[in-house]
C-alpha cells in the first residue's frame, strides 16, 4: 500500500501511527516533496468511485487562496486534476491507496472496515 502524507499533518499522524499500531505495511510518501501526478491523481479517483472533490483538500490555505470554492466548479475533471499535481497541498490527505481501494483522509472506523 501507499500512503501518501504531510509529515505536519495531525491527521496524517494519527493515520500513521494507527497504520503502524494496527501492524500495517505501507510504503510512505511526502505529498509535497512527491506530489502525485495528474494521471495518478485520475487512475486513484476511478479506483476509488469517489467524487473528484474529494482529492481537493477543501480546508487548506492554498484552497482559500486560489478562490478554488468558486472556480472548481465550473472546472472539468483534468483541469481539477492537473491544478492539484501542481501543489501537494492541494490534495486532501492522507490518501491511503490499496490494490482495490482508496482512502482519503483518515477516519478509523472506515480505515479499520478496509483494512481489517
Amino acid at each position: 500500500m501507499l500512503f501518501l502524507e504531510y509529515p505536519k499533518c495531525s491527521t496524517c499522524k494519527k493515520a500513521k501511527k494507527w497504520l503502524e499500531d494496527n501492524k500495517i505495511k505501507f510504503d510512505d510518501r511526502h505529498i509535497v516533496e512527491n506530489n502525485p501526478t495528474a494521471v495518478e491523481l485520475k487512475e486513484w479517483k476511478e479506483k476509488s468511485g469517489l467524487p473528484v472533490k474529494k482529492f481537493v483538500n477543501t480546508s487548506g490555505m492554498k484552497y482559500r487562496e486560489l478562490n478554488l470554492k468558486d472556480k472548481l466548479p465550473q472546472m472539468s475533471e483534468d483541469e481539477i486534476f492537473a491544478l492539484l499535481a501542481t501543489d501537494g497541498m492541494l490534495v486532501k490527505r492522507p490518501l491511503l491507496i490499496g490494490r482495490d481501494f482508496v482512502l482519503t483522509g483518515f477516519k478509523e472506523s472506515e480505515w479499520e472496515e478496509k483494512l481489517k
